[in-house]
């Protein structure tokens, strides 16, 4: 497997690099895909490790409740949900059965204060598996004020899902 360089890496000012190969952490070069589940491999906010373990759960409105009142969840392929009521609606509703797993991570600040985090995983659902990547944005509060999921597949892969 590819390993991430630290020229890979993002910055608040960079594009994100090509993720859709797996990334490991440099330690990790001689471990198999046998991951704990939501092990983040660099040091990160809690409130990070506190969304990957919380989802494991099923606990949907405590994850809604890491969410600033503004906060925003960014679905694959959906608008905005804004709110944490409206996070936890729809993580219940989209999300039952689904497991995730922290595999990298990269944490900047950006100019205006405000923490990035950058995790790449993968999520399980009941028929299948994907990678992805979340991009999270938290205040100075630690709230998260959202968080982008983007899956890293194939667009033939998605498709071939859809059958």
């Amino acid at each position: 497997m590819d390993r991430v360089s630290p020229a890979d890496q993002v910055t608040a000012d960079q594009t994100y690099p090509d993720t859709t190969q797996p990334m490991l952490a440099p330690d990790q070069s001689d471990q198999t895909d046998a991951q704990p589940e939501s092990q983040i491999d660099c040091e990160t906010e809690a409130v990070i490790q506190q969304y990957f373990e919380t989802f494991n759960t099923g606990n949907f409105a405590a994850i809604a409740g890491l969410f600033a009142p503004e906060g925003a969840l960014y679905p694959p392929f959906e608008s905005a949900v804004v709110g944490p009521d409206a996070i936890a609606a729809y993580l219940n509703q989209e999300a039952q059965g689904m497991t995730i797993e922290a595999r990298q991570c990269v944490q900047n600040l950006t100019e205006t204060g405000e923490i990035e985090v950058q995790v790449a995983g993968k999520v399980q659902t009941p028929l299948f598996g994907v990678n992805v990547r979340w991009l999270f944005e938290l205040n100075d509060r630690l709230e998260i004020l959202s968080v982008r999921i983007k899956l890293l597949a194939a667009l033939e892969d998605l498709l071939k899902l859809k059958q």
